[in-house]
């Protein structure tokens, strides 16, 4: 029977979760209701009591209480409430998890959410979706509804909005159910189906990306393209961290530059690390290190106005970077991949990092890019890292057509030796 799991807040949300189990039951699926609530009694009576999960977390309900302390409160049943729901998850009771909830609802049901495999369908109707999800998805596949109103009764808003939620997630947990143990989880090298490789790519590295990716699926792999947009860069994080690929074809590292000089598109200071921990085959390039990537041009920080500015679209202002920048991105990149474990290359297109940094362009600087590479060169001196020199820029395809066969190589070698 296909098992729905509802989890939140029975002392605020109990009216709400109660319609919200009927719905469910009408459809067809079983229903486990987990209370996270703290300070006030359940208004409906939970399959999984808010005491078990303060437990899980390794405290005592009535300490909470006594503490008064909402926020350390809340990090707590959060902590609880993924505990639960990766449990119930092992036992084969959850083929979809849906919930509901304001600020505190949210990111209690999230991090729950966020610790289930990909695939695991995740509902979050919240009063927050209309504005910046990035804290409560994460990498993970949660799907936001915005509840309209707040969450707080049933009425000619809340019912079809809450109704709708109900019928997509149990949808999506009967198909889920019903998919081949294939589908429900990615395909790991050696499991029968192609390797998988991850790719991070953004729209000034595409071309090369591109002629990489369609060798390697010559080559019999399976290629997840990850944008580097920030959240794409810590999503490929996280699934090199939970090794899933046989090899990582990193070749724009754009976010790096976000990170250190205030962009928006940062991926946080542990992109470029996941791999490398994990030992995973890695081939790495310098794409899109020479530009930093802001908001709207009205919105440009008054340190870049004076600087090399290119519109990319109403919504994104690329800026170039300097050449003591590109000195510290070396630094960094060496850094990071001289604590990688596994096999590492780095592969230096020469005349340029980026479509905008191609001869000719408007970001060409050999200056700068120079600097950037002999940074790296030195950071790397002594280390298990090989470098590779080629006289062109990251958007010819044949540069990304022997970073792929470098690649392919690498993961040869690893099997080979396993």
């Amino acid at each position: 029977m296909t098992s729905v799991v509802l989890v939140g807040t029975l002392d605020t949300k109990g009216v709400e979760y109660g319609w919200l189990r009927e719905r469910l039951l009408r459809a067809g699926v079983e229903v486990v209701l987990v209370d996270t609530g703290i300070m006030g009694e359940p208004r409906v009576d939970a399959d999984v009591p808010n005491e078990a999960v303060a437990r899980a977390a390794g405290t005592e309900l009535s300490d909470l209480r006594a503490a008064a302390d909402r926020g350390a409160a809340v990090t707590t049943m959060a902590r609880g409430a993924e505990a639960a729901l990766t449990r119930l998850h092992a036992e084969g009771r959850l083929h979809g998890v849906l919930a509901i909830g304001g600020s505190g609802g949210t990111s209690i049901a999230t991090r729950a959410m966020r610790a289930l495999p990909l695939g695991v369908p995740k509902l979050m109707v919240s009063s927050m979706a209309s504005g910046d999800v990035a804290p409560y998805v994460g990498s993970a596949d949660i799907t936001m509804m915005y509840s309209v109103v707040d969450i707080a009764g049933i009425n000619s808003i809340s019912a079809p909005v809450l109704a709708n939620a109900a019928e997509a997630v149990a949808g999506m947990a009967k198909a889920f159910q019903r998919a081949s143990s294939e589908l429900r989880r990615p395909a790991r090298l050696g499991a029968g189906a192609r390797p998988l490789v991850a790719a991070s790519m953004a729209g000034v590295t595409t071309t090369g990306v591109d002629a990489a990716r369609e060798r390697l699926t010559e080559l019999g792999y399976e290629v997840l393209v990850f944008h580097s947009s920030g959240t794409g860069g810590r999503t490929l994080e996280t699934l090199a961290g939970q090794g899933i690929f046989a090899g990582v074809l990193d070749l724009t590292l754009g976010e790096l530059a976000d990170d250190l000089c205030g962009g928006i598109l940062t991926a946080g200071p542990d992109r470029l690390s996941a791999a490398g921990r994990a030992g995973i085959p890695q081939v790495v390039s310098l794409g899109a290190l020479d530009m930093v990537k802001f908001g709207p041009l009205e919105t440009l920080p008054e340190r870049a106005r004076y600087r090399r500015i290119r519109i990319h679209n109403p919504s994104i202002t690329v800026v170039r970077t300097t050449e003591s920048e590109c000195a510290e991105l070396g630094r960094r990149v060496a850094a990071k991949l001289c604590a990688s474990t596994g096999p590492t290359a780095v592969c230096l297109p020469l005349r340029g990092l980026s479509a905008l940094g191609a001869p000719g362009g408007p970001y060409h600087d050999p200056r700068a890019d120079g600097a950037l590479f002999s940074t790296l060169r030195e950071g790397l001196r002594g280390s298990a890292a090989r470098l590779y020199d080629y006289a062109t820029h990251i958007n010819d395809p044949a540069f990304g057509r022997a970073a792929a066969d470098r690649l392919h190589t690498m993961i040869g070698a690893v099997s080979a030796a396993a």
